[in-house]
């Protein structure tokens, strides 16, 4: 990105850190002196913001590129059984070794993944660019091998013993005592025709259901006439505001996933990201301003990875700090109080 794009992208930030809901029900802003402001104002159903792709990509690549310095590093200091992929930049491919252990998981994380059948079953799927991406040309590397793997990434922290006793954990998620991580969950989005898309989200915790990003470029894309076969289409967005180039639509993933809460009124849906890909976060926000009812946008949240680690079980968040960089600060505890107030703030302007 040259420095001119990155100058314009970082004056307009303020328009892209638009309010939105929380995973535990707070209201996600980032403190600033400027009046606070929500998805339902005018301004931002009349918006119709577009981030050009050449604006978009760079983010993608400076963490693939971070997450491939960072890991090459880390596995040989540690001695750890990996192989690098051909390539500019290139992603690290761990392998379980001789002791059982795999190095893109916590040991106590794998052996409960290898414990849980619906769970290890995830381990399973197969690294489709392998066999052209490793020199060694393995076609039995896994996709949860990579340390680009936002599968990897979730289930390190969600399979991992201690991660859901915690209180405030559950807590921060909005979550009840005793939930189970469901991997791969199928919500089943109405079509016109009476039948469902049975599409996987990337995971159901209690009534929160969760999309995670790590490296990925954006949400996928389809054409307009896969989109129009929802029941539900017309009556949960905005066509006008949709996004939508020589019948390609943008953010395929979220409009169905949005489309799945919208049919299931007793669950939340959350995207679960990077802080450093606020190209994922404004993607979000651009489809939930295309949101009309107001029920549902206060169950459209977003959380980062690095807000979860810093409520994470010690172990495991010394783990994300060091293999993923995810490592909270001051920001975090910052945001969480601002969070609160605007969430208290809400609640006295719209009580219903």
């Amino acid at each position: 990105m040259r420095s001119s794009e990155k100058a314009a992208w970082d004056r307009d930030d303020s328009t892209r850190n638009i309010h939105v809901r929380h995973a535990s029900s707070k209201w996600l802003c980032r403190p600033a002196s400027a009046p606070m402001r929500y998805l339902i104002d005018a301004e931002f159903r009349r918006a119709k913001r577009q981030a050009p792709r050449s604006m978009i990509f760079p983010y993608a690549a400076s963490l693939r590129r971070e997450l491939s310095d960072r890991n090459i590093r880390w596995a040989i200091a540690n001695g750890l059984a990996h192989e690098i992929s051909m390539g500019k930049v290139p992603a690290v491919l761990y392998r379980e070794d001789e002791s059982g252990n795999h190095a893109n998981f916590l040991p106590e994380t794998y052996r409960r993944i290898q414990q849980t059948p619906d769970w290890s079953r995830r381990l399973s799927k197969v690294h489709t660019s392998a066999r052209r991406a490793l020199q060694s040309h393995d076609p039995g590397r896994m996709e949860l091998d990579s340390s680009n793997s936002s599968d990897a990434l979730l289930m390190n922290v969600f399979c991992h013993p201690d991660t859901l006793t915690l209180s405030g954990v559950r807590e921060f998620l909005g979550l009840n005592d005793g939930v189970r991580s469901v991997f791969g969950y199928r919500p089943g989005v109405p079509l016109s025709n009476g039948r469902r898309d049975c599409t996987e989200i990337d995971m159901m915790l209690g009534d929160l259901l969760v999309e995670a990003k790590l490296t990925e470029y954006d949400f996928q894309t389809a054409r307009w006439r896969l989109i129009e076969r929802y029941r539900d289409l017309k009556d949960v967005f905005d066509i006008d505001l949709l996004e939508v180039h020589d019948g390609v639509v943008s953010s395929y993933q979220l409009i169905r996933s949005v489309l799945a809460v919208y049919a299931l009124p007793d669950r939340r849906f959350c995207v679960l990201c990077d802080r450093r890909r606020p190209d994922l976060i404004d993607a979000w926000h651009r489809i939930m301003t295309a949101v009309k009812p107001y029920d549902l946008r206060c169950r459209l949240q977003l959380l980062t990875w690095q807000e979860l680690a810093a409520v994470s079980p010690v172990p495991l968040a010394a783990f994300l700090g060091d293999k993923y960089g995810l490592k909270g600060d001051s920001r975090d505890m910052a945001m969480r109080e601002a969070n609160e107030v605007a969430r208290q703030d809400m609640q006295r302007t719209h009580p219903h």
